[in-house]
Formats: C-alpha cells, sequence, structure tokens
C-alpha cells in the first residue's frame, strides 16, 4: 500500500520516467529500423561528412574491450543496470528538480536501450556515422546520444546546484 507522499513523490517522477521509456523506444525504433533495411557493414551516404552504417559493438563506448572474447558483453549489461537502477535512486532524490531528473532520464533510456541490444543481439547496434576530411568519429546509435546529452545536463546540473556553491 503506498501513502499519499509515496504517490506524490512518484507522480513527480512520472514524466522523467516516461523520457527514459521514450528514449528506450525510440532507440529501439531506429535500429529495427536499421536492421531491417541494412546489411552489416553496409554503407549509406547521406551528407559529404555522415553516413548511415550497419555495425554492432560488442565493447562500450569508442569499441573499449570489443576484442575481449564475450565477458564484456555481460559486464556492460549489469554495470548498465546497476547505473540506472542508482539513477533511479538520484531521480528520486532530485525529484523537485528539472535538470537533474532529465539527465538520469536520458542516461537511463539510454542505457536500458544498449542493454536490450547486448541481451538480444550480443552486440550494441550502431548506424550513425560522422567523418570530415580522412577523420572517422566511430559509429553510435541514439541510445549513446542520449546517455552523452544526459551527462552534460548532469554536469550543468551539478554545477548550478546550490550545493556546489558552497565551500
Amino acid at each position: 500500500m503506498t501513502t499519499p507522499r509515496t504517490r506524490s513523490a512518484l507522480l513527480l517522477m512520472l514524466p522523467w520516467l516516461l523520457l527514459a521509456a521514450a528514449v528506450g523506444v525510440l532507440d529501439q525504433v531506429t535500429k529495427q529500423l536499421v536492421l531491417a533495411n541494412l546489411h552489416y557493414g553496409q554503407v549509406i551516404p547521406i551528407t559529404s561528412f555522415f553516413d548511415l552504417v550497419l555495425v554492432f559493438n560488442p565493447g562500450a563506448a569508442f569499441s573499449f574491450l570489443a576484442d575481449h572474447g564475450g565477458w564484456q558483453r555481460w559486464f556492460f549489461t549489469i554495470l548498465a543496470l546497476v547505473i540506472s537502477a542508482w539513477l533511479l535512486v538520484m531521480m528520486y532524490q532530485h525529484r523537485h528538480e528539472k535538470i537533474l531528473p532529465a539527465a538520469f532520464a536520458l542516461i537511463i533510456g539510454g542505457a536500458l536501450g544498449n542493454v536490450y541490444d547486448r541481451l538480444v543481439h550480443g552486440a550494441v547496434v550502431d548506424f550513425l556515422h560522422f567523418h570530415y576530411a580522412g577523420w572517422s568519429w566511430p559509429a553510435f546509435n541514439l541510445a549513446d546520444s542520449a546517455i552523452t546529452v544526459g551527462v552534460v545536463l548532469m554536469l550543468w546540473g551539478q554545477l548550478r546546484s546550490p550545493h556546489a556553491q558552497q565551500p
């Protein structure tokens, strides 16, 4: 049974939980579109600096630990789930704010989108590839973008926090 205070707290968190769910769903929808329309390694040039490409990343950001035999799949899955649980607690603690819960929601939604990939595909589906003048950024996806924006917002929110300005 929930108390009125608990219901009130959950209502304050609901928009952020919906944002996390929307990020996860949008991430999976885009990945399913790519999986349905591209074959592995296929490149579709969109502009002179941007391509759609289907690649699988068994590692973390920038393919970190991608060639380490498979244990990293479970390590990064568990890590993402633990961090998501911790961020849910942080979201609850900062439920009266705007920036930090939004940041947490973006990170959670992105992390869970990539967890789904690891569980279903054994690796994260990446498809956004930027390049310029011989330089190439590793392919990434919408979940990665949401995590990045979430981390930037989290840092900004922490710097704006009244607690950050105390000696």
